[in-house]
């Protein structure tokens, strides 16, 4: 499943890329990063439900972690019209970057677990990378 969905990310960048000669905006760079993020988290909540193979789930995990990491970055000023962005994320960005790390945190932690094969702890802290992407959204995304 994991291989599936990163074919089909890199299938998707790559016909984006060729389709385009301009660079792609922060938003649109942000949009697909997390539409990226919800199918990983979605993958990853399925093989939990299904009490699969959490070894599996180290790399999208990882995955959540680094774009976490980057969120910041791809919201400039400037960068919110057409988006569900509320305002509170450029006049609090220091409270958007602490819930992206938020995210970051909970998601390194969630790969951990994975790595171990530690199926309590991964389904334990499933909960809190959904806790962590809740709070963002509803302190930074217009519903």
């Amino acid at each position: 499943m994991r291989k599936f969905l990163l074919l089909g990310a890199v299938a998707l960048l790559a016909s984006a890329g060729l389709a385009r000669a301009d660079a792609p905006t922060s938003v649109e760079l942000r949009q697909t990063g997390l539409d990226l993020v919800n199918g990983s988290f979605g993958g990853i909540r399925a093989v939990v439900a299904a009490k699969g193979d959490v070894k599996t789930l180290e790399s999208p995990a990882k995955a959540i972690a680094r774009f976490a990491a980057l969120m910041p970055g791809l919201f400039p000023k400037g960068s919110d019209a057409g988006t569900k962005a509320k305002p509170e994320i450029w006049s609090d960005m220091d409270g958007f970057v602490k819930a992206a790390a938020g995210l970051g945190a909970a998601s390194t932690k969630l790969a951990e677990l994975a790595k171990a094969g530690d199926a309590e702890g991964v389904e334990a802290q499933v909960k809190l990378v959904g806790a962590a992407c809740a709070a963002c959204h509803n302190a930074y995304r217009a519903k």
